[in-house]
């Protein structure tokens, strides 16, 4: 895999998926691992979505054991449209490659929720 195909910038816990090979790619290898995954589907012209980076960033964090992706829905068209993404920002969670839960808009705490449902639900398992 080249350096094109996926992206996490320095520091970050985030990856950023920038292709639809990335996406495939990623999702496959966490499957493999058993590992859950939250994705950030963002719009960089969306003031709501580009503020939530901050805390998806703070959640990737403090939940290690969960793979956080962040998809700018203009950038990789193909993602968005398969995974019906309409509205940003929208948050997804996966296991297995099956989505488990859907969140969109802008609700920090929510979001935190969510996240921390997640992640208790996938260490009883």
């Amino acid at each position: 895999m080249d350096a094109q195909t996926q992206v996490q910038v320095e520091g970050s816990k985030v990856r950023k998926v920038d292709s639809n090979d990335a996406w495939v790619y990623l999702l496959t290898k966490a499957q493999a691992q058993a590992c859950p995954i939250a994705v950030h589907f963002s719009a960089s012209w969306c003031a709501p979505s580009i503020a939530m980076n901050s805390l998806f960033e703070e959640l990737a964090v403090k939940y290690d054991d969960i793979l956080f992706l962040l998809v700018d829905v203009d950038e990789v068209k193909g993602v968005a449209a398969k995974m019906e993404v309409k509205a940003m920002p929208t948050f997804m969670f996966l296991k297995d490659g099956m989505q488990v839960d859907k969140l969109v808009g802008a609700n920090p705490d929510e979001i935190r929720k969510r996240v921390g449902q997640f992640a208790r639900s996938m260490r009883v398992k």
